[in-house]
């Protein structure tokens, strides 16, 4: 394993914005690397204590959940991956890296395994986090002490909700295709439509949308999206069959849902499914917000994750 400075970025950004302007505000972390075969995998290491894992989803990376690590590292070690074609991560093409949910979850158990972290885990899980990290958490149940959901899902998608219209456009179309890899779509719209509340400064948008500054560097976003499963014979749908059936061993620990009512993917359909599963999780409606829903409520959701932890030792 080897360590490099966040404010290493990638060759070229967009409008001559980069990540090193951000690194000296609100991303002030040095980044590590854990080799994967021949793929770097960059995460944060912030802070010691009880570990507490964040996983991100798409098109963000760990830039996301940089406030909860300025919160929690006093008291507790955050890991934070960026999943490999994100972030700071390598970004390979299909002929070296299985682009799909079963690898996502081969590659993070390597990672804890790696670094010894098997127990006590604190969950944090956003969008493809979510299926990712319970996937993982269905493996080790033992290695997961508390749950946080913040948009997301692990189980299929409900019955009663349609799969949104450009989500299908991504995913099954070559137009949609097209516009992810040469426009930057799907992480452009996201930083400007994922907050609701409070809208990104341009400067965050541009830090969003950095890493995937050319056709080679946005594959995983494109690749998400064409891996979401939607019926049997899907790849990964028995996978979150899988999961979906699992959850039910984990109604017992303690678990924070803070949700932005206004995410177009993610909306209440899929929150009402998370209560049915786990009626004793602590709720908390975000009517205002989006998607990005730490971008538009940080403060808040701040305080309830630190106050949560500490309610459950």
């Amino acid at each position: 394993m080897v360590e490099s400075p966040v404010s290493n970025p990638p060759e070229s950004m967009p409008d001559g914005d980069d990540i090193t302007d951000l690194s000296q505000g609100d991303y002030p972390f040095t980044g590590h690397y854990f080799q994967l075969g021949n793929h770097r995998y960059h995460y944060l290491d912030e802070g010691e204590g009880e570990p507490v894992l964040m996983l991100h989803g798409n098109p963000s990376w760990s830039i996301y959940y940089r406030e909860l690590v300025h919160a929690l590292r006093g008291s507790h070690r955050c890991l934070v991956p960026d999943h490999i074609g994100c972030g700071l991560s390598d970004k390979p093409d299909d002929s070296s890296y299985d682009y799909t949910l079963s690898q996502r979850v081969d590659d993070l158990e390597s990672f804890l395994q790696n670094l010894g972290v098997e127990q006590g885990i604190t969950l944090i899980v956003h969008d493809w986090g979510g299926m990712i990290g319970m996937a993982y958490a269905t493996r080790h149940p033992k290695a997961i002490k508390r749950i946080v959901i913040l948009n997301t899902a692990a189980f299929h998608l409900p019955e009663t909700k349609s799969f949104p219209w450009a989500l299908w456009l991504c995913r099954n179309t070559k137009i949609g295709a097209f516009f992810v890899r040469r426009f930057n779509a799907f992480s452009y719209l996201a930083s400007h439509m994922a907050c609701k509340k409070t809208p990104m400064s341009k400067s965050l948008r541009k830090a969003y949308c950095a890493p995937y500054d050319s056709w080679n560097n946005r594959i995983a976003t494109l690749r998400f999206v064409q891996d979401i499963p939607l019926r049997p014979g899907d790849r990964g749908y028995d996978l979150i069959s899988e999961v979906q059936d699992s959850l039910d061993q984990f109604k017992n620990l303690p678990v924070l849902i803070c949700w932005g009512m206004k995410d177009f993917v993610f909306d209440h359909h899929f929150l009402e499914t998370w209560i049915r599963y786990w009626p004793h999780a602590e709720v908390h409606r975000f009517p205002d917000c989006g998607h990005y829903i730490l971008e538009d409520a940080q403060d808040k959701i701040r305080g309830l994750v630190q106050g949560f932890i500490e309610a459950h030792p």
